[in-house]
């Protein structure tokens, strides 16, 4: 039994490292979600400019809308560029973190299983222990018996 407290501490410290690698992940995935957010707000916008910088274009409108409108584009296709790396670094980070959950996952599993097992060892043996008791017990009687 002592070894299966031993493993149920050390499953214990695993399920800890699990749970802190989930939180770690949940934060990781939100903070990507977040970053991906502003690159679709950014991109909604991009499209929209090139809209109405098309139509500014085939309307004839003042050459100074139209550089402003250009400089407006290039502007957020620069943000665009910069929010781009950090989504990327954002879902590498999640993707380690990912990982490392299924790691810790892994290993709390492999000691779950362990525990598991030893339990069932001594269960096998104390079912061994009982039948050989059982039948010491018969072979007793059944000599005292023939005795009489």
């Amino acid at each position: 039994m002592a070894k299966i407290s031993s493993l149920a501490k050390i499953r214990d410290m695993h399920d800890n490292e699990k749970q802190v690698a989930q939180r770690s992940y949940a934060e990781s995935q939100e903070t990507f979600e977040k970053i991906a957010r502003e690159l679709y707000s950014l991109l909604k916008k991009k499209e929209m400019a090139e809209s109405t910088f098309e139509n500014a274009i085939q309307a004839s409108t003042s050459i100074e809308k139209i550089k402003e409108q250009s400089a407006y584009i290039e502007k957020l296709t620069n943000q665009i560029q910069t929010v781009q790396l950090l989504v990327q670094r954002a879902r590498n980070d999640m993707n380690s973190k990912q990982t490392k959950l299924s790691e810790a996952y892994i290993e709390y599993k492999k000691y779950d299983k362990m525990i598991d097992l030893k339990k069932e060892e001594a269960k096998a043996v104390l079912k061994k222990q009982e039948a050989e008791f059982m039948d010491e017990m018969s072979m007793q009687q059944y000599l005292r018996q023939n005795q009489r």
